[in-house]
C-alpha cells in the first residue's frame, strides 16, 4: 500500500493517511554511505563529551533529522509532537486561529494568502503582507512553526499582528480575534444567468458539493443558466483524489493528471469518468480563475481543464507546485513528510515553478495593493531549494506577471465607484455575457 498523496501549499496538509515507515523500498546503507554515517556518529561523540553543557540525545537525534531533510526541497520535514498534531488537527478541517497561509522567506514570515472568511481576511491581512511582531515580539529570523503555534489558540481571545507590507512607508498594527477555522470548501451564487462555485480548499466530498452546486445554480436560474465560473484563487490545494474528482465533473474522457516518482511503482495515471460520468456542467461555458495563491490540486484542476480545452483559465500566474508529499508515520509521536513524486498536466506539462499561466491574464484592479502584491508575490519559484523544473524556465517570463498590464488602467477607486469589489471575478463574468460561450466553443472544437 503507498502512503497517500499530499497535495497543499506551504503550511497546508492535505487529506492523508498515516502509515508506518517500513524496509519495503527503502534504500539499504551501502559502502558508500559508511564513512558519512561514521562522520555523523564521530560529530555525536564529540557534542556529547566536549560541548559546554549537558546534552539531550533527543535533542541532537532530532536536529540531525531535521538538517538531513533541510537539505532536501521546502516541503520534506520532520514533523513530531506539537507540530505534528497541528498537522492533523488541520487535515481534520477546524482549529481555532488566525487563517493563514504563511510560508517562512528569508528569516521573515510572509503570508501567502488569507483564507477566505478568516478572521485574519476579516481583520485587513493580505497576501505579501510580512508578519514581525507577535503581540509586540520579534518574530524575524525564528522558526516557522513558532510562529504559527503563537498564531493558534483558543478561539474568541486576541493577537497583535505587527504587519509591514510592500509599498507602505512603515509597519502598522493589526489586530485579529481568533476563531474557529472551519471553512466551507464551497460556495456558489447566482449573478443573473452565470453561476459562480467557489472552492476554498480541496478537502472531502469536494467533488460531490461542486456537483450539488452546479445543480443548485441550475434550478435558481430557472434552466437557463448560460455560463459558469469557477473560481479557485487562494486555493492552497488539498486532496489529490478530490482534484480528480472536481476535474472529473466537467471532463467526459481523457487523462486528468499523472504522478510520476523516482521509482516506477509511484507513477500513476488518473483519467476521466472514473467518479463521475458526463458532464455536469452539461457544456456550459466555464472559466476557471486562478491567483498566485492557486497551488497544487487547484493547479491540477486549472491545467486538466485548460489542456483538454474544457475551460478558458483567467487570472494571474498560480504558485507553481508540482510536486507530491507522502507522510510515513514513524511511531505516535513523530512522522516524516517527504516529497516522492512530481505531477503532470494532460498535456504532459509540469507546474513546477512555473505554475499555470492563464489563458487570459487580469489583475486584480480592484485592491488598491494588488499591484505592490503582484509584484512581490511568493511562488513556489522564490522558496529556497525548491525542486527545479525539468524543463528549464525563462526566469524572463515568470517576471513578466510582475509587470504593469497596459490593457487595465482602471484604479480601485473608479472599479468602487461602479460598484465592483472583485475586478477579476466581474471580468470573467462580464466575458461570459459579451461572448455567449463562443470564445470557450472555438477551444473546445
Amino acid at each position: 500500500m503507498k502512503p497517500a498523496s499530499l497535495l497543499r501549499a506551504t503550511l497546508l496538509a492535505g487529506a492523508v493517511a498515516l502509515l508506518p515507515a517500513t524496509t519495503a523500498g527503502l534504500a539499504a546503507v551501502d559502502g558508500r554511505s559508511g564513512p558519512q554515517f561514521g562522520r555523523l556518529l564521530t560529530v555525536y561523540q564529540l557534542v556529547k563529551a566536549q560541548y559546554v553543557e549537558d546534552t539531550d540525545d533527543e535533542k541532537l537525534i532530532n536536529g540531525a533529522i531535521d538538517g538531513m531533510l533541510a537539505a532536501l526541497d521546502p516541503h520534506s520535514t520532520y514533523l513530531e509532537g506539537a507540530t505534528l498534531q497541528r498537522l492533523t488537527t488541520m487535515i481534520d478541517g477546524n482549529y481555532s486561529g488566525l487563517g493563514l497561509s504563511v510560508a517562512m522567506d528569508d528569516g521573515a514570515v510572509k503570508v501567502i494568502s488569507p483564507m477566505r472568511g478568516s478572521p485574519a481576511e476579516s481583520a485587513g491581512v493580505k497576501a505579501g503582507d510580512y508578519i514581525t511582531h507577535l503581540d509586540g515580539k520579534l518574530i524575524y529570523g525564528g522558526e516557522l512553526d513558532d510562529a504559527v503555534a503563537q498564531m493558534r489558540g483558543e478561539a474568541g481571545t486576541k493577537i497583535r499582528l505587527t504587519l509591514f507590507r510592500p509599498g507602505r512607508d512603515a509597519p502598522f498594527d493589526v489586530t485579529v480575534t481568533r476563531g474557529v477555522i472551519k471553512l466551507e470548501p464551497v460556495t456558489w451564487k447566482l449573478d443573473g444567468a452565470i453561476g459562480t462555485v467557489s472552492v476554498n480548499e480541496f478537502s472531502r466530498n469536494v467533488g460531490q458539493q461542486v456537483a450539488q452546486g452546479i445543480a443548485e445554480l441550475r434550478k435558481q436560474a430557472g434552466g437557463n443558466l448560460t455560463g459558469l465560473v469557477l473560481d479557485l484563487r487562494s486555493n492552497p490545494g488539498g486532496s489529490l483524489d478530490e482534484a480528480v474528482a472536481l476535474s472529473d465533473l466537467f471532463l467526459t474522457r481523457g487523462d486528468i493528471v499523472s504522478q510520476r516518482g523516482r521509482n516506477a511503482d509511484d507513477n500513476e495515471y488518473y483519467r476521466a469518468e472514473s467518479m463521475f460520468p458526463g458532464d455536469a456542467a452539461k457544456g456550459l461555458p466555464v472559466i476557471v480563475l486562478i491567483d498566485s495563491g492557486s497551488a497544487s490540486a487547484s493547479e491540477i484542476v486549472a491545467g486538466a481543464l485548460q489542456d483538454q480545452r474544457r475551460a478558458l483559465v483567467m487570472g494571474e500566474r498560480s504558485f507553481g507546485k508540482g510536486s507530491v508529499q507522502s507522510l510515513f508515520q514513524l511511531d505516535k509521536a513523530h512522522a516524516v513528510k517527504l516529497t516522492t513524486a512530481r505531477y503532470f498536466t494532460p498535456a504532459g506539462r509540469s507546474v513546477q515553478e512555473g505554475g499555470i499561466e492563464p489563458d487570459i491574464k487580469v489583475p486584480q484592479l480592484s485592491d488598491p495593493d494588488a499591484r505592490r502584491r503582484s509584484e512581490l508575490a511568493i511562488r513556489e519559484s522564490d522558496l529556497r531549494r525548491h525542486l527545479v523544473n525539468e524543463v528549464s524556465m525563462d526566469d524572463k517570463k515568470l517576471e513578466a506577471d510582475r509587470q504593469d498590464d497596459p490593457r487595465f488602467k482602471l484604479t480601485a477607486e473608479e472599479l468602487k465607484a461602479k460598484g465592483i469589489d472583485d475586478f477579476q471575478l466581474h471580468y470573467a463574468k462580464e466575458t461570459l455575457r459579451r461572448t455567449g460561450g463562443a470564445v470557450l466553443a472555438s477551444r473546445s472544437r
